[in-house]
């Protein structure tokens, strides 16, 4: 079907990507409203508007290249701080809860895909693919899709079926501390201390304050995309090595080829070592996490493009109900864990967020209901995820292949 701007007019393509990326930001920073659905959110939403009434095409290069470069780039720059032995010392109980919140993402995609696996077409690719992104993140969603070669129709149904959900579930997660039954099950301290800081006058969002202006050099700008590019590189290369000599005559050398020789768990293994054992020259490199979540910013853009509104009505809602078992098992776990640990409630939404959405999601709803000393932990688990993310969306796509 044509569109105003045809598919390879990329210079006007980058910038409508960008565009609404900067926009989706701005509102969230700007607008309260627009700071409770996410910038993500918006960013697809627009997207997939002007997809749908062909302003702009959904297949492209462009969108390609976001997929090739943008994606394997924001990786190790969201992962620069991902000191493993700094994680755990200083966010322990969230971690804590987020790994059993983790398994509860597994347990549930299990049972989504023995539930649907005889009405839905390669499942084992949309379970892989929700395995990496509700432990990780959109990234480690980005890299399960071109892992395991999921079609893009299939993608953007179960996109935007994922995005539907996960707003949805946002919005719960976001209500639940208001909701009286909860308050008398659970401790809730950071609520109280919100509660009893608040000023009705201030009109600035809480993101708006969290992204606020931070030093950054031009040196610093050149490190995070040198080594970004480096680290992507030799995954690479080293990725097409190992996928070239191991061989698949079995299952067992086929699950090592599917982890070894896959860019995107050597882009997380060698960002990590980075991270850990050279933690002074990683964590001075400024203005790693803006940059990447600029760039993800993007990735929300993108994928939500291919969202045809007649492909979404044919497949998401089966997509739908499958997303729905993994995020409700997911937040059935949690819960059940956050009072049986005696965990805050607070910590055990902010680690089933930080697993559905992912770190920037996690940190947004901390920065959002101003539990500001949960924004670190919520983003060093969510980093956690990131990490997790692709070997265990690896390891079960191969398992239920």
């Amino acid at each position: 079907m044509k569109t105003l701007i045809s598919p390879d007019n990329s210079w006007a393509l980058w910038s409508i990507l960008v565009i609404i990326a900067a926009l989706s930001i701005w509102l969230e920073q700007k607008f309260k409203w627009a700071a409770k659905i996410t910038g993500a959110v918006i960013a697809l939403i627009i997207a997939m508007l002007l997809a749908n009434f062909n302003v702009i095409p959904t297949d492209a290069p462009t969108y390609d290249a976001v997929w090739s470069y943008i994606v394997p780039l924001a990786i190790p720059m969201l992962m620069f701080n991902s000191n493993i032995k700094k994680i755990w010392k200083e966010s322990g109980r969230v971690v804590i809860i987020f790994l059993i919140s983790s398994v509860g993402t597994i347990l549930g995609t299990i049972i989504a895909f023995y539930a649907l696996r005889n009405v839905v077409p390669d499942l084992y690719k949309m379970a892989a693919m929700m395995t990496g992104s509700y432990i990780g993140g959109g990234v480690n969603f980005a890299a399960m899709a071109e892992s395991f070669g999921a079609g893009e129709e299939w993608i953007s149904a179960l996109t935007v079926a994922d995005n539907m959900l996960m707003a949805l579930y946002f919005f719960v997660l976001l209500a639940i501390p208001s909701i009286g039954f909860f308050r008398k099950k659970f401790k809730h301290p950071h609520v109280d201390a919100v509660e009893a800081d608040a000023n009705p006058g201030d009109s600035e969002t809480l993101a708006a304050k969290y992204w606020g202006r931070k030093e950054i050099s031009l040196k610093d700008i050149a490190f995070n995309v040198a080594i970004a590019f480096a680290i992507c590189w030799i995954s690479s290369e080293i990725a097409s090595l190992l996928s070239s000599v191991i061989p698949t005559s079995n299952w067992f050398f086929t699950l090592l080829n599917g982890l070894f020789g896959n860019k995107y768990l050597l882009i997380t293994t060698f960002t990590v070592l980075l991270a850990t054992f050279l933690p002074k020259f990683m964590e001075g490199i400024k203005g790693s996490s803006e940059i990447g979540t600029f760039l993800i910013y993007i990735f929300f853009v993108v994928i939500g493009v291919p969202a045809s509104i007649p492909v979404i009505i044919k497949t998401a809602p089966l997509l739908l109900v499958f997303t729905a078992i993994i995020v409700a098992i997911n937040m059935l776990v949690t819960l059940i864990a956050t009072k049986a640990f005696k965990f805050d409630l607070e910590e055990g939404l902010v680690a089933s967020n930080a697993n559905i959405g992912g770190p920037t999601t996690a940190a947004a709803m901390a920065i959002a209901k101003g539990w500001n000393k949960l924004v670190g932990p919520a983003m060093l688990s969510g980093v956690l995820g990131y990490i997790i993310g692709n070997y265990l969306g690896i390891l079960m796509g191969n398992i239920l292949k």
